[in-house]
């Protein structure tokens, strides 16, 4: 068996600054970075098993990246996915990092990167039977 493992490049202006911001603020670690003319070119941030890849080499895509990100919560009910995305919000709101309410069809946590990246992380939705539907769009 082969597993796959993949991870969206968020297009940025400055890594080092991206890095501060996804290290110090929102929790992440950098397992490892390439320097270019001893600057950070290219740098990867993971917290749990969401992984980044940071670059500034396609200053056109800059600030237009969208990751959707969910808790999987045990146990799954709603209202401790509600608690858990609750309480998330309230670690970033300490760190002093901007969350927005946001809507897709159901509310959203979202958080703005530096350059525009938007991280929107989900609220649980409920099936007809009132339990907490899992891996919805």
């Amino acid at each position: 068996m082969t597993d796959w493992f993949g991870r969206a490049v968020l297009n940025v202006a400055d890594v080092e600054a991206s890095l501060r911001f996804y290290v110090e603020r929102l929790g992440f670690t950098s397992p490892w970075r390439y320097d270019e003319g001893g600057k950070a070119s290219v740098a990867q941030v993971e917290r749990q098993s969401c992984a980044f890849i940071l670059a500034d080499n396609w200053p056109e895509k800059i600030g237009k990246g969208l990751m959707f990100i969910s808790l999987n919560v045990e146990p799954g009910t709603r209202e401790d996915a509600v608690a858990a995305l609750d309480a998330l919000r309230a670690e970033l709101e300490a760190k002093g990092v901007p969350v927005k309410e946001g809507s897709w069809g159901y509310r959203l946590l979202v958080v703005d990167d530096p350059d525009g990246n938007q991280l929107f992380f989900n609220y649980p939705a409920e099936t007809a039977s009132g339990t907490v539907a899992k891996d919805e769009p």
